[in-house]
Formats: structure tokens, sequence, C-alpha cells
């Protein structure tokens, strides 16, 4: 086991996978001040938008737009999502850093959500990630299912390993170990850290937890012990799998920084201006913050200017 990180790198990621399952869409000037924002708190990355067919996903159909008006931070990192060539054309055409692609680490999930294979299913992203290759923009590939899954349930370690192998030959720099009903416990997230980190390097590994069972923040210290350093994380806890029944949300960034702040561990991140930003966006949505560190912070701001 690792001794604990002393920096991470925190991949916000409520204006993509955060917002992508709101029912009612989301004005495009709402999602690049969010976006603003949160480049303002410090994020080294965000995840901005996706481009996917408005057909699957209607709520980002305005990816292009969003990345045309936000204001970028010099040296931060703005993903997009691309399921295809189609999808990296619109990624370059935006001037996206980092394309995502995605793969689920369970056949069942993988046949009931795309139609096909694991396999099949990575094979498909060949092409693109040798042209997001050729044009100089990084790739992270996110392995989802990989604690388990709704249709088959457990997910062996062995096929979490199989696809983040896979995803390396493609050439993967990052590559996202993710929860995406949020199913995981500390003892399956050091056997699932612990096999991956013999096949790609811990340092471009990254934890992606959902809450749905609260144990996200568990899992993450979970993973810090086992030596990770990046991990995602989406403001007011926004978001969830449209796939996945259930999977009521990502772990809310208020609390990932609060945890960090407390372990002593950089992330360069203001936990102020998140708060601000979780608030923001809740009330824009009109949905509640499902973070509890922001909305006791919020509560004890609140407090303190009645009390001013």
């Amino acid at each position: 086991m690792a001794a604990l990180p002393t920096a991470v790198k925190i991949v916000e990621v409520g204006p993509r996978d955060g917002l992508q399952n709101e029912k009612e869409f989301v004005p495009t000037a709402v999602k690049i001040e969010l976006i603003d924002r949160l480049s303002k708190a410090g994020f080294p990355n965000v995840e901005a938008a996706s481009f996917v067919s408005p057909k699957w996903v209607p709520q980002m159909a305005d990816g292009a737009e969003v990345m045309a008006g936000i204001a970028r931070r010099e040296g931060a990192i703005y993903s997009v999502l691309t399921p295809n060539m189609r999808g990296l054309e619109g990624a370059l055409a935006a001037r996206a850093d980092e394309i995502v692609i995605f793969g689920a680490a369970s056949e069942a999930f993988s046949q009931r959500n795309i139609n096909c294979s694991i396999a099949e299913s990575i094979e498909r992203f060949v092409p693109v990630a040798e042209a997001a290759k050729a044009a100089g923009v990084r790739i992270r590939g996110s392995v989802s299912c990989s604690f388990g899954c709704p249709y088959q349930g457990e997910v062996p370690v062995a096929s979490v390993v199989d696809v983040v192998q896979r995803f390396a030959a493609l050439g993967c720099d990052e590559i996202d170990i993710a929860d995406t009903i949020g199913v995981g416990t500390a003892k399956r997230v050091h056997e699932v850290f612990e096999a991956v980190t013999k096949v790609f390097p811990r340092e471009r590994l990254s934890g992606h937890f959902h809450d749905t069972y609260g144990q996200a923040l568990a899992n993450i210290y979970a993973a810090l012990e086992e030596g990770i350093a990046i991990f995602h994380a989406s403001v007011a806890g926004l978001g969830g799998c449209p796939y996945a029944k259930g999977a009521t949300g990502n772990v809310a960034t208020e609390d990932v920084l609060y945890l960090m702040n407390g372990l002593g561990i950089h992330t360069g991140v203001d936990l102020d201006q998140v708060v601000e930003a979780g608030d923001f966006i809740s009330k824009a949505i009109g949905r509640a913050n499902a973070s509890r560190a922001g909305k006791a912070l919020l509560a004890k701001k609140q407090s303190a200017a009645e009390c001013a």
C-alpha cells in the first residue's frame, strides 16, 4: 500500500457528466457560466461538453456553442466526450484539449448500452484515437462498471484489467476506473487498483466514483491508499448514468475537496468558489444541492452574515 499522495488532480465533470441527464434543457449561457466559475476556482481539468448525437443525449446538443463561449484558463484542460469520428471532428473544431472515449468492464452492460461486445466497442475507437493523436489531442479512456454492473452484478477484476490494457494499446494518456452505479466498497477498490496498477502507470489512473450507496468518499480514501492521485467529482453532486438505473449522482466536488483539505493534500482548487458554483447551478436548474459539505458551508456563511 502506497503512502497517501501529497497532491491530487481533481477533474470536474459536472458540466458534462453532471448535466447530461437533466430532463429540462439547461440554457447554454448557464453551462458557460458554470464552466467559467469552475475555471476561476482553479480546476486543472474540466469535462465541458459532449459531442454525441443529440438524438441520444439532447442535453449536450449545444457542445460547440459551449466550447466557443467559455473563457479558457491558461494551462487548464477542457475535455469533451467523443463516441465516434463525427464526434471527434466536432471536438477538434471546438478546440478541445482532450477527448474522452469509453468502454465497459461488463459484457452485459456493453451489450445493453451500445449493442456490441467490449472488444468490438473499443475496436471502434481505433480510428478516433489515431486521428486524435495525429492532431496532438490528449486521450482519456473511461472504464465504466469497474466495480459492478446493473445487469450482471459482480464484475471480475480481470475484466477491468483487460479493458485497461485495451485502452493502453490505443494510446490513452489517462484511464478512469469508474464506479458507474456506485456499488463499490473500499475493499474492492483496493483489489481493483492493485491489479490495474500492474498494467498501467499508477500516476495516469484516476478514480471516478458515484455515491449511490454513500461509499464514494471511503472509496476515494482507499484509492488514495493505493497511490491514486487523480479523481473525478461533480459540483453539487450533479449527475448519474442514464443507462444505470439508481445511479443518482457523482460524488460531490465540495465533499471531495473538504476531504482533501482535511488530509492536507494539495488540490489547487478554491473550495469557497466551488461552493458558490454549486449553489449557482443548483438554483439555476431548480434542483437540490447534493453536496453535504457545500450545504454546510453555505449555511455557515449565511449564519455568519446574519450575525454580522
